[in-house]
């Protein structure tokens, strides 16, 4: 039993349905193209942090390539979090709750809604990114938006469960990210070491 409810249809319900159904009525390429961003979009947001370390790597940017390197971890971190979220209040997927026609296969009993993890993912990679490398943070900003809009429109989360994924995510994020800042002299040292590669050009 969960130590906290949340009673999601009572939240943003309506808007739930009413962008739901707006999915139903939407072309057919459109609800593809969401539907693909929704399950693979992901996939960008580890090509930005891959570009990040290397524009910082090749700038020779200590601390610029502290922020970069940490930022995959940072997005492990950032989901975890998010996770023990879900656990804490085991929100049932509005598909369950509302019987709702989605685009996604709805998930099975015990995989919590609140909050969505695909926003958190992108989210804390994006503000990892707005820390490390605002061109391409610049890209993953707009992304993390529709990655959380998508996964409302495939119908399986409620929007609070997206705009807080997303907030949790960029918060994690931000202060972790600036946080490895302080691992700059640590890079500095790694480059008269065998692991220079990791951290320079040359």
């Amino acid at each position: 039993m969960s130590l906290l409810a949340l009673d999601g249809p009572a939240v943003d319900g309506h808007l739930y349905t009413w962008i739901t159904g707006l999915a139903q009525r939407a072309p057919g390429w459109l609800d593809g193209l969401v539907t693909a961003w929704s399950d693979y979009g992901l996939a960008l947001f580890a090509v930005l942090m891959a570009a990040a370390w290397w524009r910082a790597r090749a700038a020779a940017d200590p601390a610029r390539t502290a922020t970069a390197l940490a930022a995959p971890l940072v997005v492990v971190i950032a989901f975890l979090a998010d996770t023990g979220i879900k656990s804490l209040f085991r929100e049932q997927r509005p598909c369950r709750t509302l019987h709702a026609v989605t685009l996604e296969a709805c998930p099975p009993l015990g995989d919590w809604s609140f909050p969505s993890n695909h926003a958190a993912i992108a989210a804390a990679a994006a503000a990892a990114l707005w820390v490390t490398d605002r061109r391409l943070a610049a890209i993953a900003l707009p992304a993390a938006l529709l990655m959380a809009f998508s996964r409302v429109w495939v119908g399986a989360h409620y929007p609070h469960d997206a705009v807080i994924g997303l907030v949790v995510g960029a918060v994690v994020a931000w202060l972790l990210t600036r946080t490895a800042r302080r691992a700059t002299p640590l890079v500095q040292r790694l480059r008269s070491s065998p692991l220079r590669p990791l951290v320079a050009p040359r």
